[in-house]
């Protein structure tokens, strides 16, 4: 090979020292460039509040939110005084994984939350259960109205068909324009109008649960439930999230007969405490589903483990309790306890 080389060096070494030539001339032109992006970069806001005072969020009462209702077409609740909850359950779909009916309870209930902040501005962030069929013209109409994703990702382990679940964020002076938008999103999707919840009790061994887990849950659309908090203070770029809006452990559990249950929910977990709750959670025989962010500007950064487990309910719960023990979670007063 070393034969069909090129024998002279002599051209090579000529544009060698044009290039370098070249370039010498050109040293101070981009360094000057290089300066200047730098410069606009420095200056550009990013996450964590940079360039922004953190601005906190203000009570409000469902009246507050009464064009917000009119857009999205049912009525919502506040929440720990603060968020103004919205939820479209996807009754609609029947889902099946592993061999369990998925109900809109347990994992195919879309949310939205507002929350006002001090200079009069309005954030709304949620998460919606979307088919894949619906998944494309979704995304079209959220971003036609200024919605912004966040995520797109699963909650479950193989399921039929297959869905998707979309974070969005918005951020504006006028709640109901950003209402308008969610809608439009959500009218590219299936969801029903809303329905009468399911009211019959629970059949599950609740005050077994209530005691592995050290808190009271709720009982709610045919599941149960139990929720804690992040006890430290969430931002997202330079609002100030009420507590437990976007930063919330979820334990939901779906009864099965005999005291089994279907489980689903998330760990809301900082980096340091992804490795123990992963441990703590196949300690227990939970299988694991999804490790992701919800958000794109939060500090800390926040992690979301999402899970799965078919089991004595009660053995969940206990297994349930050791990602509780190595998380900086606390519960809810017992008066805020809710959808989150």
């Amino acid at each position: 090979m070393a034969a069909d080389r090129p024998q002279s060096t002599a051209a090579p070494t000529a544009t060698s020292r044009r290039r370098l030539l070249t370039v010498g001339a050109l040293a101070p032109v981009l360094a000057g460039a290089g300066g200047g992006i730098a410069s606009a970069r420095a200056r550009t806001p990013t996450g964590g509040g940079a360039g922004h005072a953190l601005l906190e969020p203000v009570p409000t009462t469902t009246k507050d939110w009464t064009g917000v209702a009119k857009e999205l077409g049912r009525e919502g609740s506040v929440l720990r005084n603060v968020t103004y909850h919205t939820a479209f359950n996807r009754s609609d779909l029947h889902v099946i994984s592993h061999g369990v009916r998925v109900t809109p309870g347990l994992a195919l209930g879309s949310h939205v939350a507002f929350a006002r902040y001090t200079d009069g501005s309005s954030m709304a962030m949620g998460d919606i259960v979307v088919t894949e069929r619906e998944l494309q013209a979704v995304t079209d109409a959220f971003h036609q109205h200024g919605i912004a994703q966040t995520a797109i990702h699963k909650h479950l382990l193989a399921h039929n068909p297959d869905i998707w679940w979309t974070h969005v964020h918005a951020h504006g002076k006028d709640p109901v324009a950003i209402a308008r938008g969610l809608r439009a999103g959500l009218d590219q999707t299936a969801t029903p109008p809303p329905e009468t919840p399911p009211t019959d009790p629970v059949d599950l061994d609740t005050a077994g649960i209530d005691a592995a887990l050290g808190i009271k849950g709720s009982s709610v659309d045919g599941i149960y439930k139990a929720a804690f908090i992040r006890a430290e203070k969430i931002v997202d770029g330079h609002l100030v999230l009420p507590p437990g809006l976007g930063a919330t452990t979820a334990f939901v559990f779906q009864p099965l007969g005999g005291g089994r249950a279907a489980l689903h929910g998330d760990c809301a977990v900082i980096a340091e405490e992804v490795d123990d709750v992963i441990g703590a959670l196949r300690k227990g025989g939970i299988s694991l589903v999804e490790l992701h962010n919800h958000h794109l500007r939060d500090t800390p950064r926040l992690f979301f483990i999402h899970f799965w487990a078919v089991d004595d309910a009660v053995r969940i719960a206990r297994a349930l309790r050791r990602t509780v023990d190595v998380t900086n979670v606390i519960a809810p007063p017992p008066s805020e306890r809710g959808p989150s």
